[in-house]
């Protein structure tokens, strides 16, 4: 046996058993061919608001480069707790830790929450990083089934919680990859379900700021289960600050103690300067932020008629910025579908598949570009299934 075969089987076998994301594969692939129009990931194509960069700035030249406390500083953790109660939502700034972006906010939940063979009810389709973490800690993965417009089928999650007995729910709105949220009438159907279920709640909020309903709803808005919702959110998508990795969780002490843990040992704290800019944009910047939302509600309005158009089927996204399209009448296998479409029309999407089994038979498209790359991902396409189909 050579040395590099003995090390590989050294390595994790939790660590083995996850691929690598669906999304970065295809997005990868992209630099492989030319004049590609890639629509694969959720990537603004805003700029970080100018208040946000002139607080960074000063923040710097004021030597606030230093470590701060491990759960963030305290003018942002006041600022989310502001911000979350215009929602309903209510965690006040000592129930509050900064992280390194959403990611390392649900790494360090699942990490704090999970035991080898735990169960976790998580929804299909769904971002992939929910059933990976899970994975790799061991955990055991319970899917809960959605209904043809993404949302929740409450009677066959009723059914699994009755005989799974889940130690942990993820639930996830504004959807990824869907664009689907929860009404006040699902919202309220989820809590009565689980409000006398030992179940903890993890709710991924990431794209709360881009909702396109009036009314927002979140799990974490009812009193009575406080004490086992646990709340991740983030400024990537509301800020574009995708890069600068600044996200948050919000959960009460019995939960944040141990979530403190994990996240002091992995990173100590989140960066500084970010945090002063995420701060200022919270305080000064939120009319950019609806400025961007009525920009990507134009953009799935459009998108979504084109879709239509051309025969998909498909289901108005009312949050975040992604469509689903079915394209089971032209293809039964995603990947397939979309790497023909890369290579042939020149368009890069997400199959369906890199988000679980219930994804199968569909595409993702992020709208979260121009007006002019969708316009010709669009025409593209449309060309191609003239041809091909």
């Amino acid at each position: 046996m050579s040395n590099l075969n003995l090390y590989e089987n050294m390595l994790s076998n939790n660590v083995k058993n996850i691929e690598i994301s669906g999304i970065r594969k295809f997005f990868n692939k992209v630099s492989k061919y030319e004049d590609v129009v890639s629509l694969t990931i959720g990537q603004p194509d805003f700029n970080v608001p100018e208040k946000i960069k002139e607080s960074m700035i000063d923040s710097i030249n004021q030597n606030k480069t230093t470590y701060t406390s491990n759960a963030g500083i305290e003018e942002l953790r006041l600022e989310i707790s502001k911000y979350l109660k215009e929602m309903k939502i209510d965690y006040s700034k000592e129930d509050i830790c900064i992280t390194v972006g959403g990611s390392e906010g649900l790494m360090s939940v699942f990490t704090a929450i999970i035991n080898e063979g735990d169960k976790v009810l998580i929804p299909t389709p769904a971002y992939p990083a929910y059933e990976s973490i899970v994975k790799l800690l061991g955990g055991e993965i319970i899917n809960y089934p959605l209904n043809s417009d993404f949302s929740i089928d409450f009677e066959k999650l009723k059914e699994l919680i009755k005989n799974q007995k889940p130690k942990v729910m993820v639930v996830s709105y504004p959807s990824n990859p869907t664009g689907a949220v929860l009404t006040k009438e699902q919202n309220d159907k989820l809590h009565d379900i689980l409000k006398d279920e030992k179940t903890i709640i993890i709710s991924d909020e990431m794209y709360s700021s881009i909702c396109f309903e009036k009314e927002y709803n979140s799990i974490c808005q009812y009193k009575d289960i406080k004490d086992k919702t646990i709340l991740v959110g983030g400024f990537s998508k509301m800020f574009c600050m995708t890069g600068l990795r600044v996200g948050f969780v919000c959960a009460k002490p019995s939960f944040m103690s141990s979530i403190m843990k994990v996240h002091q040992y992995n990173v100590s704290c989140a960066p500084s300067i970010a945090q002063w800019g995420a701060a200022e944009g919270l305080k000064s910047c939120m009319d950019d932020v609806e400025f961007m939302k009525d920009k990507f509600k134009e953009r799935g309005e459009y998108v979504y008629s084109r879709l239509k158009k051309l025969g998909f089927e498909v289901y108005k996204p009312k949050g975040a910025f992604y469509i689903f399209p079915s394209i089971k009448k032209y293809s039964e296998n995603s990947e397939e579908f979309s790497e023909r479409l890369l290579k042939e029309a020149k368009v890069a999407v997400v199959p369906g598949s890199a988000f679980g089994d219930g994804g199968e038979g569909y595409i993702r498209i992020s709208y979260a570009y121009s007006m002019d790359q969708l316009k010709k991902a669009l025409d593209r396409m449309e060309e191609w299934l003239k041809s091909e189909f």
